[in-house]
């Protein structure tokens, strides 16, 4: 007899976890989640908080999306990446980035209903974790994961109380592993894995210290210092990270992973404090100081039956492109339904399956393209010299030649130039933070082709109703003018039908449909005089259909199917649709007299 007893079992109270507990309380799913620590994220290792991420938290409610706004650090004060020699030193250049460009951040106006920010670690995740515990999330600390069995009908996870040193045993239905980059469950599963670990070595120095009159001016998330002598390694020369401004800092200093870990004494933390800002004579408050590696891997297949791994532990990488705990997060949004839905009986396992069909080639994007931006860096130092060997005095030759009125220096201007304009593949890369497109049995296509990109990918997000694609963002207004997402109208763990005025049928088909397949299908009509109206005629635009025809949207807000036209029998097309991407097909949940019929 197991010791609890509880429908989903979650290891790791971090983004993933805690993000994955608030969803599936919000559906009303049993869930337990559990942390080997006493609390929460101690570092605010992740911050920068994309606005697919925040779309999220808008699903989770508006209270929470207020106050993850509350306490972030708000998007115009993520600024520009500043390139120096120090922060007291002279600026080598600097890049518009995370949408501060006009170009960009037009684009981010018209992609989401969103906004996005800084919000370190510290802050989200006890954002995350106090909404799934008020909303039904049991909740245990100081509690071990060591092992799981598990059968045809569940999962037995032993776990260590670390404040008795007692082991309990958890019995769940399925069992989650968000466990971090040293993840035992991924271990204990055997799921496949590319890559490597260990690639490269960095330390973390957290410290507070007005450095207004440095940086106050020109207001950035990221100070990169160029500096020579600066012991290269890491993700740069060294960074300067804010993490609330202008008063609490960490710093990012690169080591020689071939070697031993370097010792970081408070000592050795304030000197390189001093070394990056510029100050020899800089008072810190030295808060904490810790070394960990760059990793390069992420898992091919992120499910084993009734057990599924998430975040860090199926995607391990640099914090290159902030893309880590948005990722994690994602990776709950798509499982959470998902499992909410098989739980109710409102689909088939089938449906599990598609989680590591859909999330395991986004695993494997983002840490190729965190991983690829470290090397990105390249043109940078070789534009300033900094390429080859660890002579100072050449270095710094090199560096102050580009001052000197000679075709030499012209070029090496020109190449900096560029080369600092190349990083927007890592710091503005609006394209890869929201073009997800899934592939899988969840989504039914009916042959329709993917529409090709028109422009760079990863820079830039192109809209498209196309069956696995996220649904556009347009505004809509209600009956009282005010304005509503389409986004908005989705989400909140149902499925929805969005219609025009001549797709009014669609509503009858959703509500014979649901009740044979005992769901609730929640259909929209946009159009005048109806519940929504479209003035700007920007849904219009961005449906891809014709207004007879519906767009029917997951609970995670990716189109599952869409009708380009009203077809005869709106209920049969729409009960094979829904039937397809729930699991219900032979062999799955077993047909109502209602489907049959």
């Amino acid at each position: 007899m197991a010791d609890i007893i509880t429908d989903v079992l979650i290891i790791g109270t971090g983004p993933a976890g805690s993000a994955t507990a608030a969803l599936l309380s919000s559906y009303g799913v049993e869930n337990m989640v559990v942390n080997r620590y006493r609390w929460l994220a101690n570092t605010p290792r992740a911050h920068i908080t994309n606005q697919r991420t925040m779309e999220v938290l808008r699903d989770l409610g508006p209270e929470v999306e207020a106050e993850a706004y509350m306490h972030c650090t708000e998007q115009d004060l993520m600024g520009e990446n500043v390139f120096c020699e120090s922060l007291a030193g002279e600026e080598l250049g600097r890049m518009k980035s995370w949408g501060s460009h006009p170009l960009s951040r037009a684009e981010h106006h018209l992609s989401s209903p969103t906004m996005m920010n800084d919000l370190p670690q510290t802050l989200m995740e006890p954002l995350l974790f106090k909404t799934a515990c008020s909303r039904g999330t049991q909740a245990r600390m100081s509690t071990e994961y060591k092992s799981h069995v598990q059968d045809a009908d569940g999962v037995t996870t032993t776990c260590l109380d670390r404040l008795t040193g007692k082991d309990i045993t958890i019995r769940s239905k399925y069992l989650i592993g968000a466990d971090g980059g040293n993840s035992k469950v991924a271990e204990d599963l055997g799921l496949p894995f590319e890559g490597k670990m260990g690639v490269g070595g960095s330390m973390n120095i957290m410290f507070r210290a007005d450095l207004s009159k440095y940086v106050a001016h020109r207001p950035s998330v990221l100070y990169w210092v160029m500096q020579p002598g600066a012991d290269v390694g890491g993700i740069g020369m060294g960074l300067v990270r804010m993490v609330r401004p202008w008063n609490e800092w960490l710093i990012v200093w690169g080591y020689d992973i071939n070697q031993p870990a370097p010792e970081v004494t408070p000592e050795i933390a304030t000197g390189v404090a001093r070394q990056l800002v510029g100050d020899p004579d800089l008072e810190i408050e030295l808060l904490s100081a810790n070394t960990w590696t760059v990793n390069n891997m992420f898992a091919t297949h992120m499910q084993k039956d009734r057990v599924f791994i998430m975040g860090d532990a199926a995607h391990r990488h640099p914090p290159s492109n902030g893309l880590g705990s948005n990722t994690s997060i994602q990776d709950g949004f798509n499982l959470a339904w998902k499992l909410a839905a098989v739980l109710r009986g409102e689909a088939g396992p089938a449906l599990l399956d598609t989680y590591s069909q859909e999330r395991a080639p986004i695993a494997r994007q983002i840490v190729t393209r965190a991983n690829q931006s470290i090397a990105e860096f390249g043109p940078i130092f070789e534009a300033l010299g900094m390429d080859g060997g660890t002579d100072i005095e050449k270095i710094q030759a090199s560096m102050d030649a580009r001052c000197d009125a000679t075709h030499a220096a012209e070029k090496q201007r020109e190449a900096l130039r560029k080369a600092f304009a190349f990083k927007k593949y890592e710091f503005d890369a609006h394209g890869v933070e929201m073009n997800q497109r899934y592939s899988s049995a969840a989504a039914v296509t009916d042959g329709q082709p993917e529409p090709a990109f028109t422009k760079d990918k990863e820079l830039h997000y192109q809209p498209t109703t196309w069956p696995g694609a996220r649904l556009p963002h347009a505004w809509v207004y209600d009956q009282a003018g005010k304005r509503h997402s389409t986004l908005d109208l989705t989400g909140k763990g149902r499925f929805t039908i969005l219609t025009g005025i001549s797709g009014e049928r669609w509503t009858k088909a959703a509500e014979t449909v649901g009740k044979a397949l005992g769901l609730t299908i929640v259909v929209h009509v946009i159009g005048p005089r109806r519940t929504w109206v479209d003035h700007h005629g920007d849904w219009a635009t961005s449906r891809e259909i014709e207004e007879s025809g519906c767009v029917l949207v997951r609970p995670d807000h990716h189109v599952a199917w869409r009708a380009m036209t009203l077809p005869d029998d709106p209920a049969g097309e729409l009960m094979r649709a829904l039937r397809s991407v729930l699991g219900r097909e032979p062999g799955g949940v077993a047909q109502t007299q209602e489907e049959v019929a």
